[in-house]
């Protein structure tokens, strides 16, 4: 059987556009059972998912992309995290009672949409973080995007996302750079594109319907990179969290005897003692910490 959580790049050939494709099956019910969303926060956050994916196959990130939406509104902090390797998390946070249909707006006044680029460059110790901060006035998470990157890259630029119960989808056209502005290859793509909306996109199967829309044009598949859930959290990281702290702070959190650090991700439960962590604040411990561990 085919593996159903893709990530697809490709080429309309004729017309100078370039676009990615996602869907996400196994890969977004595993976010979605992490914890019991209500649908409309669901519906949001599989939409974010599918946009991690988007964008980290979009720019080639060599590293991991994440997608937060931060708000003081009924919807307070919605999160999606892409790596290069195709590992995929996310998570949502609301409080009080919620509409039937959410958007961006429902961050509340001030609300910010943050894309953020992590990566480890060869022969670097340090890792590399780049950071792109945009207000959310759209009324969709699509349009919200939509409005990132042609403020971003000043490219023309097409994204519709899907999600519902089962399946999460993305779809992300974009002009390329060199391409020919004059001519009228990107308005019949973006005339194409308007044709389609979240049931075609979520329905499947993926390829086929690039082929439903773009055949005239030529469409070339790049090769699929498979996607799964997976989550970052590691013992080495919650150590590197409690260090940050500092020491009474880190030691306050263990006043029961032990911390015990949550992921909220994958639900993994992680537990130190006092001893342990005062051994994180030791001159011979932190000499040990050989500088960053890369990208986990």
């Amino acid at each position: 059987m085919a593996n159903t959580d893709t990530l697809t790049r490709f080429l309309i050939e004729d017309t100078g556009v370039r676009g990615v494709l996602v869907s996400l099956d196994a890969t977004w019910q595993e976010i979605r059972a992490r914890a019991e969303y209500p649908d409309a926060v669901a519906h949001l956050l599989g939409e974010a998912a599918a946009a991690a994916a988007l964008f980290c196959g979009h720019v080639k990130v060599d590293g991991r992309l994440s997608l937060q939406l931060r708000g003081t509104g009924a919807l307070r902090t919605l999160f999606a995290e892409c790596t290069s390797q195709g590992t995929l998390r996310g998570l949502a946070r609301h409080e009080g009672d919620l509409p039937a249909v959410l958007g961006p707006r429902d961050f509340g006044e001030g609300s910010m949409l943050a894309i953020t680029i992590e990566t480890l460059p060869p022969g670097q110790r340090e890792v590399q973080r780049y950071q792109g901060l945009v207000g959310l006035q759209e009324d969709t998470l699509s349009e919200a995007l939509t409005a990132y990157f042609r403020q971003s890259e000043q490219l023309p630029t097409a994204l519709l996302l899907a999600a519902d119960g089962s399946r999460a989808a993305g779809l992300l056209l974009q002009l390329l750079p060199d391409a020919d502005r004059e001519g009228d290859g990107w308005a019949r793509v973006e005339a194409l594109f308007g044709t389609l909306g979240s049931a075609e996109l979520l329905a499947g199967p993926d390829t086929d319907l690039l082929w439903r829309l773009f055949h005239e044009d030529g469409v070339r598949l790049l090769p699929e990179q498979p996607l799964r859930f997976a989550c970052s959290c590691s013992q080495a990281r919650v150590e590197d969290m409690l260090r940050g702290l500092g020491e009474t702070e880190a030691l306050a959190a263990a006043e029961s005897g032990e911390a015990q650090i949550h992921c909220e991700f994958c639900g993994k439960e992680y537990r130190l003692a006092k001893d342990e962590i005062r051994a994180l604040f030791t001159l011979e411990t932190q000499a040990n910490v050989s500088g960053p561990r890369g990208l986990q």
